[in-house]
């Protein structure tokens, strides 16, 4: 485990309670609470009034929280549903000073970042990447007119960019203790959930469900867990269902490693699954697994996230699996009725 991942690790612990290193920083999230409701007023920038809806899928608290399945899944079921999304995002991990740029299907991570590669691999719709939102949906109406609803990966917090549909996403850490950074693990106040349209929260199988505040409209709340659903050996790409995979592969050591933003829930939720693991390798988020660790390893499998494939080197080791998750919600009739909420927008805003 990396410096960096150790420190990481280290706040995240400080942050779930409010003990003497909260207690020193408190004076500095007091000014982070006055910026944030400061950008909270600005305007939106303006857009054609002529659009395609806008949904926005974020989180306040900081690392990962599981907003990449949720986006997928959101993508895949409008496709079912009849419609053509597109999907920006800011494109972490690489700089854009000049046009935005726009894709689809297989899309160089180091271009683009490993996120908006993995979603245009995984959902085949088209993307767009920027760090200022409003530009990157320009482009994707520009280049993709026939996209009918845009989804932000992330954004949240973006106050430029205007949108219809806020979904927003956490985990089992909840809000932590309550407070914004950097005293606190959120960028913006708990109060915030309220104004969801929608809050996913994701756990581990048979995990509790943290006490946060829920979105003022009721029946909005969901559940999602996170199963292992095909391992894909990079080398190959050959893929078997988790089922036939854990047959062959239970008896055998392995080992996992993951450049995610909680590590850890990726090596529980594995072993939960069944499988043995010797070592658990956790990097830097939206890092690059080094070749090096790969060849000092001698288990007899190597398990990396569907997100770290997207950059990994290591395309002649047959060891290397790629686990696909795929999400579990309860109540999993919450996209039908999304679909139903999105359908009266763009009705009152035709495309």
């Amino acid at each position: 485990m990396s410096v960096r991942t150790h420190l990481e690790h280290w706040l995240h612990k400080q942050w779930a309670k409010r003990g003497l290193f909260s207690w020193l920083l408190r004076p500095l999230s007091g000014i982070s609470a006055l910026y944030i409701y400061h950008k909270q007023q600005q305007p939106r920038q303006p857009l054609p009034h002529k659009r395609p809806p806008i949904i926005v899928v974020g989180n306040i608290i900081v690392g990962g929280a599981g907003k990449t399945p949720v986006v997928l899944a959101l993508c895949r079921h409008l496709q079912q549903q009849g419609w053509t999304p597109g999907i920006i995002s800011r494109g972490y991990g690489v700089t854009i000073t000049g046009a935005a740029r726009v894709g689809q299907g297989q899309l160089d991570a180091k271009r683009y970042g490993d996120e908006p590669s993995l979603l245009a691999q995984q959902s085949g719709a088209p993307i767009a990447v920027h760090p200022k939102r409003v530009q990157a949906v320009q482009a994707l109406m520009q280049y993709y007119p026939e996209v009918d609803v845009i989804i932000a990966d992330d954004g949240l917090q973006h106050q430029a960019l205007v949108r219809d549909i806020e979904i927003m996403v956490q985990d089992q850490r909840g809000v932590g203790n309550g407070l914004v950074l950097p005293a606190g693990p959120l960028r913006e106040p708990p109060e915030r959930l309220t104004e969801a349209d929608w809050l996913i929260t994701q756990t581990l199988v048979d995990g509790p469900l943290p006490h946060t505040p829920t979105p003022s409209t009721a029946g909005r709340s969901v559940h999602m867990q996170l199963a292992p659903a095909i391992f894909e050996q990079l080398s190959t790409g050959q893929r078997i269902n988790a089922a036939t995979w854990l047959e062959h592969h239970r008896p055998q050591h392995g080992a996992a490693l993951a450049a995610i933003g909680q590590p850890q829930r990726f090596f529980q939720m594995l072993k939960r699954f069944g499988l043995q693991l010797d070592h658990e390798l956790a990097f830097p988020d939206h890092g690059q697994i080094p070749a090096s660790t790969f060849s000092q390893l001698k288990s007899d499998f190597l398990l990396i996230t569907a997100k770290d494939a997207v950059k990994c080197s290591q395309k002649s080791d047959s060891r290397v699996w790629v686990v696909h998750v795929e999400p579990q919600f309860t109540p999993a009739s919450w996209l039908d009725a999304l679909g139903q909420q999105l359908q009266h927008i763009a009705n009152s805003n035709p495309h």
